[in-house]
């Protein structure tokens, strides 16, 4: 999710963002939010799970304090306002942990139960437990992350939005290199920098090389402004996530991605299982089944462009979508 805009913890960073964290990140772009059938979606590693996200158990009484955190980059921030406040609406007790870091820090935090809910990518976060599913679907990746997080954590249902990776190139570096996919890049990368969040290169560079048989000249941390440096060129491939406005306003060039590098990024509520209550887990999932990513990308134009706040802007959607 990758960020720019992110995951992206994509980037949540680049996550973007992970930055973001980050994944924001990110689109191709809707996705159908589903669980995993068969084995419980929610369930770890382990022979003796504790109680699934979503009942009460020792250490979850109902009525105590959810700590909402966010990725440091402005998607997974207006996401994380949209789970507080969509838990005050149902009377849950609530506190905001915003713009904490990059998912290396938000991860562990969650595990150790410092934070309750956290705005994940899907996509992203299984890549980050060491795993890639090998079908990009939703259903797929979550299965897998399914059987990746530990017996402490669980997610819940995804929401059709997604906010996925992109490699991004301006119109005249894809004109003049006749760049239309990532496959592409292939003998050409190695003339190119590219850009992104700090933690791209370490979480990416090596996939690249694997999948993809690409190797670039040089890799450059530039962050939120990763689309600004691939328009002026002081980078001529950006990991741009799909939902930052900047694409279209800069009239950026998202590579395909044919090998499926970047799977499925959708926004998903990762949770600590024994911080969660059924009031909770209802109150996430129902925000899940509203947000699409044609409405997250006209949110973060709010945010991103048009500089609203994300808690004013959180609000109204919540407001429009029946959820406040």
């Amino acid at each position: 999710m990758s960020t720019s805009a992110s995951a992206p913890l994509r980037a949540v960073t680049a996550g973007r963002r992970t930055a973001a964290l980050a994944a924001l990140a990110t689109l191709a772009l809707t996705a159908t939010a589903c669980s995993s059938s068969g084995d419980d979606p929610l369930g770890g590693k382990g022979s003796a799970a504790p109680a699934p996200a979503g009942s009460t158990s020792a250490g979850a009484a109902a009525g105590g304090t959810v700590v909402v955190g966010s990725a440091n980059f402005p998607e997974n921030v207006l996401l994380g306002s949209i789970y507080s406040q969509a838990l005050k609406a149902k009377g849950v007790k609530v506190e905001e942990k915003f713009n904490i870091g990059s998912r290396e820090v938000l991860y562990d935090q969650v595990q150790s139960g410092s934070l309750s809910v956290l705005p994940e990518y899907n996509g992203s976060l299984l890549a980050y437990l060491g795993n890639r599913s090998t079908d990009p679907t939703t259903a797929s990746v979550n299965a897998a992350l399914a059987k990746s997080l530990p017996a402490t954590l669980a997610i819940l249902d995804s929401a059709p939005a997604e906010d996925k990776d992109t490699l991004s190139v301006s119109q005249e570096t894809a004109d003049k290199y006749g760049l239309k996919s990532i496959t592409d890049l292939a003998g050409k990368a190695g003339e190119f920098t590219i850009g992104g969040p700090p933690e791209f290169k370490s979480r990416q560079e090596q996939p690249l090389k694997d999948v993809y048989g690409v190797t670039f000249k040089e890799w450059k941390s530039t962050g939120d402004t990763t689309a600004n440096a691939v328009k002026d060129g002081s980078v001529q491939v950006g990991n741009v996530f799909s939902t930052d406005p900047k694409i279209t306003q800069l009239k950026l060039v998202p590579l395909t991605d044919p090998k499926n590098l970047f799977a499925a990024q959708n926004v998903t509520p990762l949770v600590n299982k024994a911080k969660v209550d059924t009031t909770a887990t209802a109150a996430l999932n129902a925000v899940s089944a509203k947000l699409d990513t044609p409405g997250l990308l006209a949110l973060m134009k709010k945010v991103a462009v048009d500089k609203e706040d994300p808690s004013a802007v959180a609000k109204d959607w919540l407001k429009s979508n029946g959820l406040s």
